[in-house]
């Protein structure tokens, strides 16, 4: 059985893929709706992040004998904790994440961390348009919630984003909740609504949906805050399914070591 982790709608589609092709899952996602679509696939899911010590153990009570890792480009700690149990039980550990997408624009500025970006943008005066999640809503509204700035936080619509925004002084007319991805056009059309002179963004891949945005932006002529990916040093990193499929039955018959 393979222990897979699934943090994004392609990894999902990659799980699909692997049970269509004779292999037997069991998935960990962080949210319920993601464990739905999976669950509908007849894809058995354990609902809620693991620390080292449970991960192992699940592996050992499930007899597992590959960890494929396709968390969110940005889940980093769920990497190296995946990484980690791998090799402690002794068994292959094989990286999976949507290629990325390459930009070239003197409007792109790139930086290493959510809270380079923060900082960056903290002089900024105008309207803030932030594309990267819930996740991090705390560091960027301790830097950008000043008068001087409107930050307009355009997250996933559940309860728990609109308790976090109403704790952190986020206004209900600075929210915008809806489930992406999104085209272009709607992309323009909201840069273009709200006035944005400002967006952070994610180098999240095709798949995130980041060219839709970035193009929206760049054709409106609006500055971009570019997020990078962390920079992990992953063991068999795979960007697409046939490269994973060709790896996992080279583990499973003897062809690869580990």
């Amino acid at each position: 059985m393979i222990f897979f982790l699934a943090g994004t709608s392609d990894a999902r589609a990659l799980a699909i893929h692997l049970q269509n092709h004779g292999y037997s899952l069991l998935a960990t996602v962080v949210t319920e709706s993601a464990a739905e679509s999976l669950r509908a696939n007849d894809i058995s899911c354990q609902v809620g992040r693991l620390s080292l010590d449970e991960m192992i153990a699940l592996i050992n009570r499930h007899k597992m004998t590959i960890v494929i890792d396709a968390s969110h480009p940005y889940a980093d700690e769920a990497s190296k904790t995946a990484m980690a149990a791998a090799k402690a039980c002794a068994i292959p550990y094989i990286r999976y994440e949507r290629p990325k997408e390459r930009f070239s624009s003197p409007l792109i500025t790139e930086v290493d961390s959510y809270e380079e970006a923060a900082k960056l943008a903290h002089t900024h005066q105008g309207t803030i348009m932030l594309t990267t999640g819930s996740k991090t809503l705390e560091l960027f509204a301790k830097y950008l919630l000043r008068d001087e700035i409107r930050l307009l936080c355009r997250i996933l619509p559940n309860v728990e984003n609109m308790e976090k925004c109403n704790q952190l002084g986020i206004k209900q007319k600075n929210i915008i909740a809806i489930q992406g991805p999104f085209s272009e056009s709607l992309n323009k059309s909201l840069c273009e609504q709200y006035e944005v002179t400002l967006m952070i963004t994610k180098e999240s891949g095709k798949a995130g949906a980041v060219d839709e945005k970035m193009t929206a932006a760049l054709q409106l002529g609006i500055p971009v805050i570019l997020i990078k990916r962390p920079a992990l040093l992953y063991q068999n990193f795979c960007t697409s399914f046939e490269e994973v499929t060709h790896l996992l039955g080279g583990f499973i018959y003897g062809k690869h070591e580990l």
